[in-house]
């Protein structure tokens, strides 16, 4: 019950701060399109990603959330508008995909691996420790599994980009969005946990406690 407990709060973030941000946008762009057309399409997603984080603010909700999405779908909404092509609008995703899975790569081959950063960013543990040779092994095979993630999102999208698919693209960048992060968050967890353990290194407190081994190993938290 405590390991659930913990692992709700860790997504639970993504999933009340970001989905409907991050999912609303791009369908109301895809149904307008191929409705009204594009400059309607563009008003339609960029005034429902400003009325997002307007409601944010009113409701003292985590309005950063909204306020990136507003960028991303400004962003978006230019290039369409400049192209004059609704399959614009999905650029900014193939580029943010396509830039993660190498700064992934880029992390594996210089042996820092991503998720380690992260981590430690977010819970501010010693990077001393997640370099250990009986710690970083389970953060780099996570990283793979990330790097897998955006991996797929680019190949998918792009083939649908290619294809000049505007209904196709919209659909994946919803379900390959926060169903499929939601889902890869929570194997990370419950993989890294357990991956610590059988590692048979210090838990986070240990290593701080300077304690010597035999270790209990990490309990909660990756």
């Amino acid at each position: 019950m405590i390991q659930i407990r913990e692992l709700y709060g860790e997504f639970r973030t993504v999933v009340t701060g970001q989905t409907v941000d991050a999912i609303l946008p791009p369908l109301v762009f895809m149904f307008i399109n191929g409705t009204y057309g594009l400059n309607r399409a563009i008003l339609g997603s960029l005034g429902l990603a400003v009325l997002l984080w307007v409601i944010r603010i009113l409701r003292g909700q985590t309005w950063y959330y909204a306020l990136g999405g507003l960028g991303a779908v400004a962003l978006a909404s230019g290039l369409s508008y400049v192209s004059r092509s609704a399959t614009s609008y999905f650029i900014p995703g193939l580029i943010s995909n396509g830039t993660m899975f190498l700064v992934a790569l880029t992390s594996l081959a210089l042996g820092k691996p991503l998720i380690a950063l992260v981590s430690h960013v977010t819970r501010g543990w010693p990077l001393e420790w997640f370099w250990r040779h009986d710690v970083q092994p389970a953060y780099a095979e996570v990283t793979w599994v990330w790097g897998g993630l955006f991996l797929t999102r680019l190949v998918v999208q792009w083939g649908l980009f290619v294809r000049g698919d505007v209904v196709g693209l919209a659909w994946a960048s919803v379900l390959l969005g926060w169903p499929l992060t939601v889902a890869v968050l929570v194997f990370t967890y419950l993989y890294g946990i357990h991956r610590l353990r059988t590692l048979g290194g210090p838990g986070i407190d240990e290593f701080r406690a300077g304690k010597k081994p035999p270790w209990r190993g990490q309990v909660k938290g990756f």
